[in-house]
């Protein structure tokens, strides 16, 4: 599973988040990095997938 989420977080990073932690803190700090830069939101989604 954490497999097909990482991949969604490759694909569109809220999402990903959204999928591990629900609406909270990591997924409106993800939402800022994604509209900053797609690359840190990317980075940041993979990272709490895998910290998991």
């Amino acid at each position: 599973m954490d497999l097909l989420r990482i991949l969604i977080a490759i694909l569109l990073p809220p999402l990903g988040v959204f999928l591990q932690e629900g609406i909270g803190k990591q997924f409106w700090i993800n939402i800022l990095l994604t509209l900053l830069g797609y690359i840190p939101g990317i980075v940041h989604a993979v990272y709490i997938i895998a910290k998991k």
